[in-house]
């Protein structure tokens, strides 16, 4: 009861409040429950003993700060959004597996797929695994990013001849030799030329019992990881170049090739190109390279999208290892 300044007389306190002022309140104390539990980490127990409500009461004051929003729950991880590409590509092209890496920045995109590619080499392989390899910067890249393992029964085995021109590191014999070691296993090497000067020669060494035994092991691996090659107007890149003539450009060009694997030409739609050089390369071929259980495809950037299209479109990977731009084009090319 208080008094009137006028008069003695005394005024009473108002008897009702408006529905806006209990409003208010009641959201001060969903807010204030909420941050007690989310973020303060108090027990429900401890908020219903310092704000003397019951154990029930705080319970359902929570459930009401969800229900209402007031209080919104996020679960996220920086992988997520590669973690739907990867779905994505797999759905897409009909793969066992698929693994993206997020770089950076251009600069990591190689270390980061490359370690994604060894990780899912290990994730696959048991210890008594067949590997056959391939050449190239990307499965160099990979046998890099490999940890030291001690699979002394695991067998390595060069898939392709050996190219001879090229950066010593990037070739197939030391990639081959490189992995073996990482993986505390045997190496099978081919000792070939990946080319040969005429096809008389190549059937002639292709029936040496070393040459063919490695080739029929490489053909019946458990897991193989090779690159993709592109193709621009009939040129086929670094691999391929000390093999090039203008007949050869002209042919790959007029055949539609736009992608070189194991040193087989393809089409967009993942046709082999027959060229003159067909029967005097020594390296699994591409039927039998749809045969390993996993063909697993290491490449990016975008002037690898066309490629890598064609290779999953001809059957010829299981599983693709990639940065997030390639895939997303990759999938941006399905769409189209």
């Amino acid at each position: 009861m208080v008094t009137s300044r006028d008069s003695d007389r005394p005024v009473e306190a108002p008897l009702h409040r408006s529905r806006t002022s209990a409003d208010r309140e009641h959201a001060a104390l969903l807010l204030d429950v909420s941050r007690r539990y989310y973020v303060e980490d108090q027990s429900q127990a401890e908020i219903a003993a310092e704000v003397q409500f019951s154990r029930a009461t705080v319970s359902r004051l929570l459930s009401e700060a969800r229900r209402r929003g007031i209080v919104q729950i996020r679960i996220s991880h920086p992988l997520e959004r590669v973690l739907g590409i990867e779905r994505a590509l797999v759905r897409a092209f009909g793969l066992k597996h698929a693994r993206v890496a997020d770089p950076e920045d251009v600069l990591s995109a190689q270390s980061e797929v490359a370690r994604c590619a060894a990780d899912l080499i290990i994730e696959c392989s048991a210890e008594n695994v067949v590997l056959s390899v391939s050449n190239g910067m990307a499965v160099t890249a990979t046998v890099d990013a490999m940890p030291q393992l001690a699979w002394p029964r695991s067998r390595v085995v060069q898939m392709i001849g050996s190219v001879g021109y090229s950066e010593k590191l990037l070739d197939s014999p030391e990639t081959c030799r490189r992995m073996a070691r990482k993986l505390g296993g045997s190496f099978h090497p081919l000792p070939a030329p990946l080319v040969i000067a005429n096809p008389d020669a190549t059937q002639a060494l292709r029936t040496d019992n070393q040459i063919a035994t490695t080739l029929e092991l490489g053909a019946r691996a458990d897991v193989a990881l090779v690159g993709v090659g592109a193709v621009t107007d009939g040129h086929s890149g670094l691999i391929l170049q000390p093999y090039e003539d203008p007949e050869l450009i002209r042919a790959v060009y007029e055949a539609g090739g736009v992608a070189h694997i194991c040193g087989h030409h393809i089409t967009a739609t993942g046709q082999h190109v027959r060229t003159e050089i067909c029967d005097r390369t020594v390296a699994v071929g591409l039927e039998r390279l749809r045969k390993i259980p996993l063909v697993v495809g290491v490449a990016w950037g975008q002037g690898k999208v066309a490629a890598l299209v064609a290779a999953l479109r001809g059957g010829y990977l299981s599983a693709l290892v990639t940065d997030r731009a390639t895939a997303v084009a990759l999938l941006e090319s399905v769409d189209a």
